[in-house]
């Protein structure tokens, strides 16, 4: 299932290739064509992602003269990817981050809080797109299709949705939910969820998962999978920070201690924006840094069940919580 960087990275791109542009919206495979005849013509104003979720506001634009002016139609695009759901972008996509600033231990803006993940001085100039095909979901990577394709492409599969500009097109595939919403909806869908460091900046939000994951007898390993407590973080992010942590993943929440609470929200602090510039999941840092980029070797615990932990040499666990796969280390995490 696609976490929250991958999330927050979609509307970045949408940031930098829509925002300002007149939609064309359509529904190639017909499950959404009456909320794409909603947004068709409209004008995208704001592009926005808050944990799993991601919310793009529209604007109407009329010409009176030469006087342009824009005014906000009240109407949202609310899309949730679930655990098929995928972006694809292709035409003019521009990257998202100068190399230099993209690695995963390099720059200034590397680690830390995520503070200007989108600021201009770390997300190239829209005007450096070029023509790419680009799937977002949960790890993103480029689909390889020639740059000489006619522009836009005929939709290939079950596309809920098709964004287009002059220049660049977003296809939707496979998302749990897609919908379109007024003010007051996005709202109660914000009120639901939990902070997000991106979004929620600041001490009220480390306090706000502090007091909601203090206050419950549940265990902390499903605490973090619960979005109204902790917004974004998915099963792989579960399973590594908690590692990071060396917390067992059964500890009820108001057993944790309130330092190591609060240390779990740094390291998600860290994490994420990490995730949002590499478009992947790494929870190795630093000196414990893999040597080959390749999936096997980013992770503690995630998918590595019945293999000798990087650490203590324990094997691996795999569990079912909550539904869903847990991976944790029965010698680290106890």
């Amino acid at each position: 299932m696609p976490e929250g960087h991958s999330v927050h990275r979609v509307a970045l791109q949408f940031q930098r290739d829509f925002v300002g542009h007149a939609i064309s919206a359509s529904s190639p495979q017909g499950r959404f064509a009456e909320g794409a005849s909603v947004l068709d013509g409209l004008t995208l104003r704001e592009a926005k992602a808050v944990g799993k979720q991601m919310f793009l506001g529209f604007d109407t634009v009329s010409v009176v003269g030469t006087a342009v002016r824009r005014v906000d139609s009240g109407v949202w695009l609310r899309v949730h990817l679930g655990i098929y759901g995928a972006w694809d972008f292709a035409g003019a996509v521009s990257p998202l981050f100068s190399r230099a600033r993209a690695g995963v231990n390099g720059g200034a803006h590397s680690v830390g809080a995520p503070r200007g993940v989108g600021a201009r001085s770390d997300v190239l100039s829209a005007t450096e797109g070029q023509r790419r095909n680009v799937r977002v979901s949960e790890d993103e990577r480029d689909l390889g299709v020639s740059l000489d394709e006619t522009f836009p492409h005929e939709p290939v599969g079950a596309v809920r949705v098709r964004l287009l500009t002059e220049s660049t097109v977003a296809d939707l595939r496979g998302p749990t939910a897609c919908e379109v919403l007024d003010v007051a909806a996005v709202q109660l869908v914000l009120n639901r969820l939990g902070p997000d460091p991106v979004t929620d900046l600041g001490p009220e939000a480390e306090q706000r998962f502090v007091d909601a994951v203090t206050r419950r007898k549940v265990a902390i390993g499903q605490l973090l999978m619960d979005q109204s407590i902790v917004a974004g973080i998915g099963n792989v992010y579960r399973a590594e920070i908690l590692f990071r942590a060396q917390l067992s993943p059964y500890t009820p929440g108001n057993l944790v201690p309130v330092d190591t609470v609060r240390a779990l929200w740094h390291d998600w602090c860290v994490l994420l924006p990490i995730g949002i510039r590499k478009g992947k999941m790494l929870t190795r840092l630093g000196e414990d840094a893999p040597v080959r980029d390749i999936r096997a070797e980013r992770y503690w615990t995630y998918k590595r069940e019945g293999l000798p932990c990087r650490r203590c040499g324990s094997n691996i666990r795999l569990d079912v919580m909550g539904a869903r796969k847990l991976y944790w280390c029965p010698g680290c995490q106890t």
